[in-house]
């Protein structure tokens, strides 16, 4: 004898519903990092490869190596600003996922998605590709010490980078 299931007004069988809770702990990132690696991070993203690039424009536009210097100073100034404003919200938001946590908290969970595909789709991406570029340059330097590299040159050793990057 074969039990039948009920069936609802379109004739159709209705299931069942059964939830299972599982006794697994919840997963963090560990927290721990020291004063070179954070030093490294905020040295990485603040300044980047910009530092390789600039100067010789900065230096250009205002004609003055003072100037120039001192325009570094407030730049360095206004970078530490922003630096110990990410140690305060780290602090006062000891969960994983960095700006992603800030912006969700402060403005919702439709700004936080927002930002985070921004920075996977947007941001990161840009910001490896100009400093691959930036690194390709410098590399092909000494083998072009009379002239400038070719482009073509830069941007494969830039794709090739990006590439082993990837691969590690």
């Amino acid at each position: 004898m074969t039990s039948r299931q009920p069936q609802n007004s379109t004739g159709h069988q209705e299931m069942k519903r059964v939830s299972v809770q599982y006794d697994t702990p919840k997963v963090e990132l560990k927290k721990r990092i020291d004063l070179f690696h954070c030093v490294s991070i905020i040295v990485g993203v603040i300044i980047g490869a910009g530092i390789f690039v600039s100067p010789v424009g900065i230096t250009m536009q205002v004609r003055s190596v003072g100037m120039s210097i001192l325009m570094w100073l407030v730049v360095g100034v206004f970078s530490t600003l922003c630096a110990l404003c990410y140690a305060e919200m780290g602090a006062c938001l000891p969960e994983s996922g960095g700006e992603y946590v800030y912006i969700k908290r402060a403005w919702g969970d439709f700004a936080g998605f927002l930002c985070l595909w921004m920075n996977c789709l947007l941001i990161l991406p840009v910001s490896v590709a100009a400093t691959s570029l930036v690194f390709a340059n410098y590399m092909l330097r000494p083998i072009f010490p009379d002239c400038e590299p070719p482009t073509e040159a830069i941007q494969l050793l830039a794709a090739l980078i990006i590439g082993n990057a990837m691969i590690i």
